[in-house]
């Protein structure tokens, strides 16, 4: 038999399907390094974005809002670690100082505030701080609807509105059994007030002299503080350096309002860097009235004084009768005389240094608003009332030396912002800084600290 031959192996195809199968798994290799190197790549690059978003678009605090307490706690440590980055870099008006400060808002009856508004210059005078305030308050981000989280309770009574008349004399007789009135209503309606004995409670006292109600000093005086408002605390635009019994109390000291669109409008007009064209500008009352000619009273005669010396200069600019564009006139002059009236305080040292012009203070003693904020030595002058004869003197003085750098300071935006009260809170306005000051006397908290409190006064 003729032998079966092993049929000889076809290497041609033998070789083509070893190569194949070789570069098929080297392929399939290929596609799973292709995978995975996408897969880290896009890992990569989610990771970078998302760190890149995290650090320099933090979440908004203001933008947050919590009603369970757990859940609160949490979450405002979730947002605190995610904006790590953002608070360890704080500037001097860095919102984030706030962040944990409450204020609760008392719902009060109509006739203790917004009904007054119906008369307009209500809202806009140079009390009308206990107005703009308030309406802040309802605004902003540090409000809670929730009583019992909150560290201060905003008591909002207005005292001075439609009570001051249009000649400048404020009647605020009436406010020290209005204040009782509200303090009854929420004491009986809310445990709040009896539970700290009104230490957390804020009020405002825009008047001449602040929480003693009154505008003639000894009057003030021998009135005193009311006894149902001795331990709470009040903005008040009067302070002074030495002990005053009508500010024993715990207080802030507040700028006198003056209207932000009324600055807007004049710089939208006069740039606060513009031509200046008067040396020394003041507008307002010199004498009370004929009887009391002599000015010995009123403004401790240094306003009389400064009439009868200078009123003949051609330096000065000096004008006692109302002008309804004077911010015109503020917004042109070098140096704006804020001498005392019934008080200490004056608005013209707010709108001397909204619109530009160096405020030159004569009110011995008188303690000004935010101190840590506004660097008041470098943006304005001090006289002593007994100087006020050096006056000319003292100011051709500054004029030759460090004016421009008074200047300089003096029209940094932020320091104008830092005195002006807007309905809205913005970061570093006057509203502002009156929530920071609060944020330092957490102290007085009852959801912060058991422990009963005493007054002590702001320095």
């Amino acid at each position: 038999m003729e032998e079966l031959k092993r049929p000889t192996k076809r290497r041609g195809f033998y070789v083509k399907m070893r190569l194949l199968n070789k570069n098929g798994r080297q392929q399939d290799k290929n596609l799973c390094f292709k995978y995975y190197k996408w897969v880290l790549w896009f890992s990569l690059t989610l990771y970078f974005f998302s760190s890149y978003f995290i650090n320099h678009k933090p979440i908004p605090l203001s933008k947050t809002r919590f009603t369970n307490s757990k859940s609160n706690h949490l979450s405002r440590a979730l947002i605190e670690s995610v904006n790590k980055t953002f608070l360890q870099h704080p500037t001097s008006n860095n919102r984030g100082s706030l962040r944990d400060l409450k204020i609760y808002v008392y719902a009060l009856p109509s006739k203790y505030n917004t009904d007054w508004l119906s008369n307009q210059r209500c809202s806009n005078h140079l009390f009308a701080a206990e107005v703009a305030i308030h309406k802040a308050l309802l605004n902003s981000d540090v409000r809670t609807f929730d009583p019992y989280e909150a560290d201060f309770f905003f008591v909002p009574v207005y005292v001075s509105c439609n009570f001051s008349t249009v000649n400048g004399f404020p009647a605020i007789g009436h406010a020290r059994s209005l204040i009782s009135s509200a303090i009854k209503l929420v004491s009986s309606e809310y445990p709040f007030w009896n539970r700290s004995r009104g230490s957390d409670h804020v009020f405002v006292a825009s008047h001449d002299y602040g929480a003693c109600f009154h505008a003639m000093e000894e009057r003030a005086v021998a009135d005193g503080i009311p006894d149902f408002l001795k331990k709470s605390i009040l903005l008040q635009t009067f302070g002074v350096k030495y002990k005053h019994p009508c500010q024993e109390v715990e207080n802030v000291v507040i700028p006198p309002y003056i209207p932000p669109e009324s600055v807007q409008r004049t710089l939208g007009k006069f740039p606060v860097t513009g031509r200046r064209d008067i040396w020394v500008f003041f507008r307002g009352k010199m004498e009370v009235h004929p009887k009391n000619i002599s000015g010995r009273f009123y403004s401790k005669k240094v306003r009389t004084d400064i009439w009868r010396r200078y009123n003949g200069d051609r330096r000065f600019y000096l004008q006692r009768h109302r002008f309804a564009g004077y911010q015109s006139e503020i917004v042109r002059s070098v140096f704006c005389l804020c001498p005392l009236g019934w008080a200490p305080w004056s608005p013209r040292l707010v709108e001397s240094v909204a619109l530009g012009c160096v405020p030159v203070i004569i009110a011995d003693g008188i303690r000004l608003p935010f101190s840590k904020a506004v660097n008041w030595p470098e943006i304005s002058l001090t006289v002593a009332e007994k100087d006020v004869s050096k006056l000319g003197m003292i100011l051709e003085h500054v004029a030759a030396t460090n004016l421009t750098s008074i200047q300089k300071n003096l029209w940094d935006p932020s320091v104008r912002r830092a005195l002006l009260l807007h309905d809205q809170d913005q970061e570093g306005d006057a509203t502002w800084h009156v929530l920071r000051a609060l944020s330092e006397k957490l102290d007085r908290s009852h959801s912060r600290s058991r422990v009963p409190l005493q007054s002590h006064v702001d320095t």
